[in-house]
């Protein structure tokens, strides 16, 4: 067991968290915690501090900078006492209920039963999606109200950049006969791929990091958790995807880039619905 752990605490705004909060897993942190202004995070205390600070400092600085924040973001270290942190992290995860169907709960934890509503296990990992934050508890907001609208069992949809897999489990199980889930990501199709059989939808999801372009396909719902500015670089490769009548869900978007994002997909598309939550904006969109 690591003997002390370096605790990081990086205070910026609401639009550089997700970035941040990757960064610091990719430079091996074992656990990172999203707050609402600030990204928690634990290194080994092995590693090499002076070069990892240095390289978290430049990232964030960068980060502020591309989203043209003018606030400076505060950094914070200190030595955490010792403990075991890959067990310990999971104090903050707990099952949360979304919308009015399903529980989202960890595999360790058991949720509370409901017969009105299902279950999506998720392990967190390093890929976005647990269920907690207000981008995806949009989307699966969205998606229980388009599943209503839709046959039972005759529609497919698609999950662009698909994370852990939260919203393609989540159309499997409200009735989706497939299910395309793509990611550029190798690891985040490696938690997805874990993720699908826990929940019994392994068979009804097409798991793949083919890109948009290759996909030929039409379906009922596609679906786009991402960021604004990814929505618009491949709004041109997913409009067409959208069957006709069909129903677009993007979110991951500051609501100050929402009217960019839109002008993308007008006027092809209308807006059905919007749901802003804190800082995030969800839009709910129909093909024409």
């Amino acid at each position: 067991m690591t003997e002390s752990w370096l605790h990081l605490t990086v205070h910026t705004s609401a639009a550089c968290l997700d970035a941040v909060a990757n960064f610091l897993i990719e430079r091996g942190s074992s656990g990172v915690v999203l707050k609402r202004r600030a990204v928690e995070a634990y290194f080994p205390n092995n590693c090499d501090a002076a070069a990892l600070k240095r390289a978290v400092h430049s990232f964030v600085m960068e980060v502020v900078k591309l989203q043209g924040r003018s606030s400076k973001p505060r950094l914070s270290w200190r030595i955490a006492r010792p403990e075991n942190w890959q067990q310990a992290w999971k104090r903050f995860i707990r099952p949360s209920r979304v919308g009015r169907l399903f529980w989202v709960t960890p595999p360790w934890l058991t949720p509370p039963r409901f017969r009105s509503r299902q279950v999506i296990i998720i392990e967190p990992g390093m890929a976005f999606g647990t269920g907690t934050h207000a981008t995806t508890r949009g989307c699966l907001e969205f998606i229980e109200q388009v599943a209503a609208w839709l046959p039972a069992a005759k529609f497919t949809a698609l999950d662009v950049g698909t994370g852990s897999g939260i919203l393609a489990i989540a159309l499997a199980k409200l009735g989706a006969k497939r299910v395309w889930a793509v990611d550029n990501d190798p690891v985040a199709l490696a938690v997805a791929g874990k993720n699908l059989p826990v929940n019994r939808v392994a068979d009804k999801i097409e798991l793949s990091g083919m890109t948009l372009s290759r996909l030929k396909k039409r379906f009922s719902i596609v679906v786009g958790n991402l960021t604004a500015e990814t929505i618009v670089e491949l709004a041109g490769a997913m409009a067409p995807r959208v069957a006709v009548g069909g129903y677009l869900i993007l979110s991951g978007i500051l609501h100050d880039k929402a009217a960019a994002v839109l002008r993308c997909f007008t006027p092809r598309f209308r807006v059905v619905k919007r749901k802003r939550a804190r800082e995030w904006m969800t839009l709910l969109l129909r093909r024409r």
